[in-house]
């Protein structure tokens, strides 16, 4: 017979906090031209969104953070974003709910 300990629950940083979108716009060195950017993205606050908005680029484009200049980081409705991160994390489709079709004879 085997011993066995039952499984511990994981927390982390982000257990228990409330997420709120946001919607983070600016521009990165891509090369020797700045490419624009506007990104959604789920994160705690502020600071935690500029955190992943650094994070992301960094590793998606392989950008250094100090050429990502973030113009401005601003909380949305998740209804209003496209993004499936946030759809996913709020519940919220993207299409709109279309009305009853009525049957005309």
């Amino acid at each position: 017979m085997r011993n066995w300990l039952p499984a511990s629950v994981k927390s982390g940083p982000y257990l228990g906090r409330a997420m709120k979108a946001f919607r983070a716009h600016g521009s990165y060195r891509a090369g020797k031209r700045d490419q624009p950017f506007s990104v959604d993205l789920v994160a705690t606050d502020e600071d935690d969104a500029m955190e992943r908005v650094l994070s992301t680029f960094g590793s998606r484009h392989r950008v250094k953070r100090r050429f990502i200049l973030v113009d401005g980081i601003a909380e949305i409705d998740p209804a209003s974003s496209s993004a499936p991160t946030v759809q996913a994390h709020f519940g919220v489709s993207g299409k709109q709910p279309s009305a009853p079709k009525t049957e005309e004879e």
